[in-house]
Order: structure tokens, then C-alpha cells, then sequence
């Protein structure tokens, strides 16, 4: 993708989202084609949930499968099975910047494995397993049930043996540590920064090519 199209795509996202400006929309667009261009097989200009998995391990360090899928399926707001860059973009400033409350809404979306606007027991179930089972526990079945059962009843506000946002919100708002009760699925602090230093790096050393250029015409 050419550089005026870049900037003027740039131009059009950074006027629809407030957590980036217009530089840090263009350093993420080409960003985002130049891992688009080590994938061939689509043969479209978005992500397939194959690569944005790689990314979420390779960048952020998410490892939970089940995890990664909701991820993706929360970028992919057309459900078309790909991330568009400005889907990705968009799907940046909540998983990098984002607010408390923004936050709480995302991490309630991926937790909420069957769309269905609940969390229910077994997805908690589920998702806390395989968590467990990422560290080397064999089958934590048994082990966990228990602490499900406690960790459902105390974030059950309305008592209907599941939970809604509401309950998640509320939750999350009395104790910042639940927002990630049930798998990570946010990037760390380190994370965010290193990625952050590089994409900076990046636009500051195309900042300087182009005036070296504009200089020795």
C-alpha cells in the first residue's frame, strides 16, 4: 500500500477513534500491511484469525487458545473472520489504551464464550481450566470447581446463577483484580511499552528520511 494511501486512510481512522492520533494511526496502518505482507494465501488486505493469533503470542504474550479466538472474534466487529486495518485499529485502543469502563466492556466480550450476553458457569469453568492447564496442571477439574462456585456467587449480584454485565461491571468497579479473573487477555504493561517504543522508533526514523529528502531536493 503506497504512502499516500496509508496517510490519507490514516487521516480518515484517526477521526473516528480518540485513544490514537493521526501519526500513531499511520505508524499502526503500516504496521499493520507490513504483517499482512508476510501472509499471501488470503489473498485479502486483513488479518485471518490465524495470523492475529500468532501476533497476540508473538507481541503480547496471550497463550490461551480459547482466549485468543474470543479475542479475535471481539477485533472482528463485521464477523467476516478478518481483522480490516481499521478494525484493527480500533480494536488498539481499547486493547492498549483503553479506559477502565472500556476495558470492562472488552474483557466482558471475550469471556462471554457463546455470545449470548452471560458469563455462565461453564464458561468460567472452561476458561479457568485451560488457564490451569497452560502452567503444567493435569486435569484441574476437580480442583477448581469449588473456587468457581465461590468465585460465581460473589460476582452474582442479581442472583440468577450466571452473569451479566452488570454483575461483571460492579465486580470489576469494587476490585480492579477480577477484570481478569478468567484468562489474560489484555497485554501487560511491558508489553504495551515495548511495542509502543518500537512503532515510535519506527515513525520517528520515516520522519527523518522524509526530511533528509525534502533537504537534498
Amino acid at each position: 500500500m503506497s504512502k499516500r494511501l496509508i496517510q490519507n486512510l490514516a487521516k480518515i481512522i484517526s477521526k473516528q477513534v480518540d485513544r490514537f492520533n493521526q501519526t500513531e494511526v499511520e505508524c499502526l496502518i503500516r504496521e499493520f500491511y507490513a504483517i499482512l505482507g508476510q501472509t499471501t494465501s488470503t489473498g485479502k488486505s486483513s488479518l485471518d484469525e490465524r495470523k492475529f493469533r500468532s501476533i497476540l503470542t508473538n507481541e503480547f504474550g496471550l497463550t490461551n487458545n480459547t482466549i485468543m479466538e474470543r479475542v479475535f472474534r471481539t477485533f472482528d466487529k463485521d464477523n467476516d473472520n478478518f481483522v480490516s486495518s481499521k478494525e484493527w485499529v480500533e480494536g488498539l485502543c481499547v486493547f492498549l489504551r483503553g479506559t477502565l469502563d472500556e476495558k470492562i466492556k472488552y474483557c466482558f466480550h471475550v469471556y462471554d464464550l457463546s455470545g449470548d450476553d452471560y458469563i455462565a458457569r461453564e464458561e468460567i469453568l472452561l476458561m479457568v481450566r485451560n488457564c490451569l492447564r497452560l502452567h503444567g496442571e493435569e486435569d484441574p477439574y476437580d480442583s477448581i470447581k469449588d473456587l468457581v462456585e465461590i468465585t460465581l456467587k460473589r460476582m452474582d449480584h442479581d442472583n440468577d446463577d450466571r452473569l451479566s454485565f452488570e454483575d461483571y461491571k460492579k465486580s470489576v468497579k469494587e476490585l480492579n483484580i477480577v477484570l481478569e479473573a478468567f484468562g489474560t487477555c489484555l497485554p501487560n504493561a511491558t508489553s504495551i511499552n515495548h511495542n509502543f517504543s518500537t512503532l515510535a522508533f519506527q515513525t520517528y526514523l520515516f520522519d527523518v528520511f522524509c526530511c533528509q529528502e525534502v533537504w537534498r531536493s
